[in-house]
């Protein structure tokens, strides 16, 4: 196994996430000559991460595209606020590997390619939806479905995470169980067969 720090190659990581997001990279090994920034944003209330790519690479040379993972520096919680990296590890390291599927949905588009993904995204509750499956469909290949389970577990049952936010996760994303379905088929098709 690689040391940890290995994984932080072209990578840019605040120091409150350090580890985790390194521990997160370390399930996407496609994603270590891809440059990504991960960088605090202002909490705007209707998302805690994101991940999109930087606009200005787009229109250079594919291999040379680099992407940002927003993160809100705080997490709301009722009248109270909560830091970031005060999440539990593996909650924090569910919601970057989510993260981190978007990215690899990305690192293969055309500039076209993700314009019209820019634009449905904006446009289509629908094919937000099928974004957030895929992402979590690439977390769940590459190992994370149990930290997966426990982010949106984590969300879905804190009594002090607004309403309306858990509203819109029911909406748009994966249930635990579905994720747990996943995970099941993809250990089901990864099996062995027995000699």
């Amino acid at each position: 196994m690689k040391p940890i720090e290995t994984f932080g190659y072209k990578k840019t990581i605040p120091e409150e996430i350090y580890f985790p997001a390194l521990k997160t990279l370390s399930f996407y090994p496609e994603l270590k000559n891809v440059r990504i920034i991960f960088r605090f944003n202002k909490p705007n209330g209707r998302t805690v991460m994101s991940a999109r790519p930087v606009i200005k690479s787009l229109f250079g040379v594919l291999v040379e595209r680099a992407y940002y993972v927003n993160i809100s520096r705080f997490i709301k919680l009722g009248s109270e606020s909560l830091k970031i990296e005060d999440l539990p590890e593996d909650v924090l390291i569910g919601w970057l590997g989510h993260e981190l599927g978007h990215v690899m949905d990305y690192k293969n588009r055309s500039v076209p390619g993700m314009i019209w993904f820019g634009l449905n995204y904006w446009l289509s509750g629908h094919f937000v939806k099928g974004a957030e499956r895929k992402a979590d469909e690439y977390a769940v290949q590459h190992g994370l479905g149990d930290m997966i389970v426990k982010t949106k577990n984590y969300i879905l049952s804190h009594a002090q995470i607004p309403r309306k936010y858990k509203e819109k996760i029911k909406r748009l994303y994966l249930s635990p169980e579905e994720i747990m379905q996943m995970v099941e088929t993809n250990q089901h098709n990864n099996a062995q067969p027995a000699l």
